[in-house]
């Protein structure tokens, strides 16, 4: 007997559908409170600050200090905006896909950082001066004048670190370890050769072993 359609569902665990819905409320609630946040700092920042005067807060270590931002996070790579608004849209869709297997808590965390912080800039780039989808983005935290950046970066770089250490740990987004697939996939793979050899003992069948 031919198991081969059952291999994907091995290979593939089920997230449970209440869970699923648990933790796509988590993504999204993580998602809003960042992108929220972001913009109502950038409001409060552009509303108390004068552009480019630093205002210390940890001595010369962290301050506030305004800026507009048409580069990467924390500044980097100005002069870039349209290919940074069409990478935020690029990972926005992505985490939209990626969504869909979601069945562990900590890539729910990871993704609703990442998409908060992308749609926190975003909303930068499309909407502010000087042109839609070349807009500058508003920057206000000053790392010991290194960089300056936002609530979105912070953001953004949190869920980097924290993806690098599921991948780390070989937690896959739908709950299930790296090490559990393989292992799945081989037993699938084993199962079918063993059927097929079965085929080869049996009278008129042909003796190719097709895996």
């Amino acid at each position: 007997m031919d198991t081969q359609p059952d291999a994907p569902s091995a290979a593939l665990p089920l997230v449970a559908p209440a869970r699923r819905r648990r933790l796509l409320t988590l993504l999204l609630a993580l998602t809003a409170v960042v992108a929220v946040v972001d913009q109502v700092t950038k409001y409060l920042a552009e509303a108390g600050l004068t552009p480019g005067e630093l205002v210390p807060v940890l001595g010369t270590v962290l301050g506030l200090q305004l800026v507009y931002n048409p580069g990467a996070a924390f500044s980097f790579a100005t002069g870039m905006t349209w290919v940074f608004t069409l990478v935020s849209v690029a990972v926005v869709v992505v985490i939209a896909r990626t969504s869909r297997r979601l069945g562990s808590t900590g890539w729910a965390v990871a993704l609703g950082l990442l998409l908060g912080g992308s749609l926190g800039n975003l909303v930068d780039r499309l909407f502010r001066e000087p042109a839609f989808a070349r807009g500058h983005v508003v920057d206000f935290i000053s790392y010991n004048g290194w960089f300056v950046g936002n609530v979105a970066d912070i953001a953004i770089v949190a869920a980097a670190v924290l993806i690098a250490v599921l991948a780390l740990l070989g937690r896959e987004v739908d709950g299930s370890r790296a090490d559990d697939a393989g292992g799945a996939g081989a037993a699938a793979r084993t199962s079918r050769r063993s059927d097929t050899g079965g085929g080869r003992n049996a009278p008129g069948t042909s003796g190719t072993d097709h895996v």
